[in-house]
């Protein structure tokens, strides 16, 4: 989305969601191009969205999702762009940053510190949820959680395949990460720890929290507006 010459930004989505419910639906992407002149570029994350779903354990290796994002960063031949994404998204980006990716500038939103050195807690947190469709108590985290799953018609057995994949991202390498970061939560979102925790350890980081939760955050204009913000200035 947006002028085929303008500064690629691409930007992935969060756990059981895809490019378009994250990105598009909401209007964040079109507030990007508009704003800050972007072209985005939105994946769907292996085993979700449009992107292949495959049940054989050996297609989901360790950080599988880092190793993707270099590789449709090679296949685009992209040296001048910026990097971002939400929730899983933003453990990628934080996997392809300390991985050696180079992008001008990251977003890293609906994400905090625990949620980066500690994967385990998430993992087990959705492999419950996973393991147990069906049963869950309506209204409670795990119950919304398994109704948005149907919403974007995600695999489930695909799905739990990812949580295998991921990898703790240690301190000292979010330390040594020296470019400009957004840190984007909202304010009622503690699901992955602090974001406050997250800016504070990063070398150039600043920290904006938006209303709603982790769920609800993704549905407010107020994301869009502080990419786009944070790109322009």
């Amino acid at each position: 989305m947006g002028a085929p010459d303008a500064r690629p930004l691409v930007l992935i989505h969060g756990y059981f969601s895809d490019a378009f419910t994250n990105w598009i639906r909401y209007g964040h992407a079109a507030r990007i191009v508009a704003e800050a002149g972007r072209r985005v570029i939105m994946p769907d994350l292996r085993a979700h969205g449009q992107s292949a779903k495959p049940h054989d354990p050996a297609a989901y290796p360790a950080d599988v999702l880092a190793k993707d994002g270099f590789a449709l960063i090679a296949h685009l031949g992209l040296t001048d762009y910026d990097l971002g994404g939400y929730s899983l998204g933003a453990r990628t980006t934080v996997r392809m940053l300390a991985g050696g990716a180079k992008p001008g500038r990251a977003i890293v939103a609906g994400m905090g510190l625990q949620g980066l050195i500690d994967t385990g807690g998430r993992a087990g947190h959705f492999r419950h949820i996973l393991t147990n469709l069906g049963s869950h108590q309506r209204g409670s985290p795990e119950w919304m959680a398994e109704a948005f799953l149907k919403t974007t018609k995600g695999d489930p057995v695909a799905l739990l395949r990812i949580l295998d994949t991921f990898v703790d991202t240690p301190r000292a390498d979010i330390e040594s990460l020296h470019l400009p970061v957004l840190v984007l939560s909202g304010v009622d979102d503690d699901d992955n720890g602090s974001c406050e925790a997250l800016a504070a350890t990063l070398p150039d980081a600043v920290a904006r929290t938006i209303p709603g939760g982790h769920m609800s955050a993704v549905t407010r204009p107020e994301l869009g507006e502080e990419i786009a913000r944070f790109l322009a200035s």
